[in-house]
């Protein structure tokens, strides 16, 4: 019975025995249960990391087509506007020549009526002085001689035919 005074031998008896006391206390489904449950959480956690994943992929893809969308949209707006101003500056500049003939005729309405008047005005300031020295000569002619009847008959057809 030198077994039994072998140090080896009482190791391995105690390591037997603890390994029994341990399958006894249900260690081994215990850790194996704490495993498992640690490896469903690892795994939850790696499904719920793989599905955020896939939903920013699909938010990704969607703000980039949004983007895209808005980015064209703006080249369009950009593009509407310019050829709005380039019209609104073709209209300004057909009213602008409009304006400027308008006001060219309007000015030359304006020459034309101030040149009617004035000969008017020239015409009646020689009819006037044309009177005044005919009756001046016909004054002095009547003071030195004697009236003569058809001269009187002239002088008042000639006022009325100046009027």
């Amino acid at each position: 019975m030198e077994l039994f005074q072998e140090a080896e031998f009482w190791v391995g008896v105690g390591v037997v025995i603890f390994l029994g006391i341990l399958v006894w206390a249900k260690v081994p489904s215990l850790v194996a249960k704490t495993l498992d449950d640690k490896s469903a959480a690892i795994q939850a956690e790696l499904d719920e990391a793989k599905r955020i994943r896939t939903e920013a992929e699909t938010m990704l893809a969607q703000l980039k087509a949004e983007r895209a969308e808005a980015e064209r949209h703006s080249v369009e707006m950009i593009k509407a506007a310019e050829d709005e101003a380039k019209r609104l500056s073709a209209e300004a500049s057909v009213k602008l020549e409009e304006l400027v003939v308008r006001r060219k005729a309007i000015a030359e309405r304006k020459i034309a009526q101030a040149e009617a008047q004035a000969q008017a005005e020239i015409k009646a300031a020689a009819v006037d002085a044309a009177a005044l020295m005919a009756e001046n000569i016909l004054a002095a002619r009547a003071a030195t001689a004697t009236s003569d009847a058809s001269i009187d008959l002239a002088i008042k057809d000639m006022a009325s035919k100046l009027q």
